[in-house]
């Protein structure tokens, strides 16, 4: 298939993050960063995920575990260079095995489960109603060298192997549930990390399903008579959600609740937004940095698939416009992968699959600066003009079909 216009995008000819040699929590991998654009204009912040091995929590002997942190870095060029601060993680995951010590104090005073105490992955950055928000996927143990194949339950204490303990399945099979934090980033751009961060709760159900690829977008709307938060989410199990029954590949649901303690029960309302239909997306979809407004309702979401062994990641867009007292329907989509691994610092090597994951962009001027982990070890920028981009989206209609 071909299109009518052509669309520039810059890649970084080089990483602009990568792994610290030297540094316990992040020398094996540096990827996927979520960006926030500071009051001043210019000056890019981001928290990017980051491993090593932690042999010191190795529980049975089966593996060393790798816990998953976010590292803080900035840019004042533009998103050209980055300043990594490898000093300490931004935020670290607990790392407690006994049940007892796996709590933690939300920003309500309350003393909850740390649903973030083995790993913090993959993380977001976004706005609602003027309050900066952090999303990440996170694990309550250690894994152990997940490149290697599943090695989710190497580290598991003895009491959550059993299916019947009080955390329920999650524990046992040591999916990801997705937390919400709410983030100063005059603390974090001052790198007083301790002040930076406050611990919402969880946003979906780790007992229902794993999910991930969470976020929201930046303001409420009517959903059926009531004024609510809008969220994105990619479940393992389309079909344990209404209106994803028959859907055997993971996809992009929406969820609307008034508050966000209310997205993990039965307040919260779920349709499915959009699943694979395109060979590249054959084994799922997932939505990959937060919504972009475009004015009059309408929104640029940026999107992922998946598919083994020929396309591995890569990364696509579509548009949607709000409804009347509905979810937003889609009124865009594109057929066609439009980022992926090129160059040769972005291809496999720890892991077999292409990879390239974009999780995070922030507008300067007429420019969308992106932010994609390659490879799923280092960290590349990607910069497009958005009135391009957009007008290369709407070559499209809903179902993918280039509009003649």
């Amino acid at each position: 298939m071909s299109t009518n216009k052509q669309l520039e995008i810059k890649y970084s000819p080089k990483p602009v993050l990568e792994p610290k040699p030297g540094c316990d929590w992040a020398d094996t991998m540096v990827l996927n960063p979520a960006l926030a654009l500071d009051e001043d204009g210019k000056t890019i912040h981001m928290l990017f995920r980051a491993t090593g091995p932690w042999p010191s929590k190795n529980l049975k002997g089966k593996s060393d575990p790798y816990p998953i942190f976010l590292g803080y870095a900035k840019s004042t060029d533009g998103g050209e260079t980055f300043e990594a601060d490898f000093s300490k993680p931004a935020l670290a995951p607990a790392l407690a095995y006994e049940e007892d010590r796996m709590f933690v104090t939300n920003v309500y005073g309350q003393k909850v489960l740390n649903y973030a105490n083995g790993c913090i992955e993959d993380p977001r950055l976004f706005k609602v109603e003027g309050q900066l928000y952090l999303t990440v996927a996170c694990r309550l143990f250690p894994p152990g060298a997940y490149w290697e194949g599943d090695k989710r339950k190497d580290n598991l204490p003895d009491w959550a192997e059993d299916e019947n303990n009080p955390i329920g399945v999650l524990a046992n099979r040591n999916d990801t549930v997705t937390v919400l934090y709410q983030v100063d980033l005059d603390a974090l751009a001052a790198q007083r990390y301790e002040d930076a961060f406050g611990y919402v709760g969880p946003l979906t159900d780790g007992n229902m399903s794993d999910n991930r690829d969470v976020f929201f977008f930046e303001k409420k709307m009517k959903i059926h008579g009531k004024n609510q938060l809008v969220m994105l989410h990619r479940p393992e199990k389309s079909y344990a959600f209404p209106t994803g029954e028959g859907v055997q590949t993971p996809a992009i649901f929406y969820a609307a609740a008034e508050s966000f303690s209310d997205f993990v029960g039965e307040k919260a309302e779920h349709q499915l937004m959009a699943k694979s239909t395109f060979d590249w997306e054959e084994e799922r979809i997932g939505a990959s940095f937060p919504p972009i407004s475009l004015g009059e309702g309408k929104w640029l979401v940026s999107y992922h698939g998946k598919q083994l062994p020929d396309y591995g990641y890569t990364q696509s867009f579509m548009i949607v416009e709000e409804q009347e007292d509905d979810f937003p329907i889609i009124t865009h989509r594109m057929s066609e992968r439009l980022i992926y691994a090129k160059q040769d610092w972005e291809l496999p090597d720890k892991f077999l699959c292409p990879c390239i994951f974009t999780t995070g962009a922030v507008m300067i001027g007429e420019e969308l600066i992106m932010g994609y982990g390659a490879a799923d070890q280092k960290i590349g920028i990607a910069k497009v003009k958005l009135k391009e981009l957009v007008e290369y989206v709407t070559q499209f209609d809903a179902e993918g079909k280039l509009v003649k």
